[in-house]
């Protein structure tokens, strides 16, 4: 990734006994699944949610009870904090919906040109 110029702005890892999944956001994806194909692992891309919240206990059930209220699923979420700021990354059948719900709820979204700049 480095020598491409991209950007791993934040990833996850999950393994089990004969395989494992690395999920990374990262800026210009495309570069970086074209890459990863061409060096032979199997790879795809997905599209997330990311949404800032409060770095201070009840920060993350704020978000959770949004979402709960509106009877959304997660399929995954991970998370980093930095500051007074924690980025809440995560996966739901529908994105749509959770981007719609958040907003309504004047919850802070990142977007994607927000990882990366050229």
């Amino acid at each position: 990734m480095a020598e491409n110029d991209i950007n791993i702005s934040a990833f996850s890892i999950a393994d089990a006994p004969d395989y494992g999944i690395l999920r990374l956001v990262v800026g210009r994806p495309d570069l970086a699944l074209k890459i990863l194909k061409e060096k032979g692992y199997t790879v795809n891309t997905t599209e997330v949610v990311c949404v800032i919240v409060p770095n201070k206990p009840g920060g993350l059930h704020k978000v959770l009870r949004i979402l709960s209220d509106n009877d959304i699923q997660i399929d995954y979420m991970y998370a980093f904090a930095v500051g007074n700021e924690a980025s809440v990354v995560l996966r739901a059948p529908s994105n749509e919906n959770v981007i719609k719900v958040l907003q309504e709820n004047k919850m802070e979204l990142v977007r994607a040109n927000q990882i990366y700049q050229i």
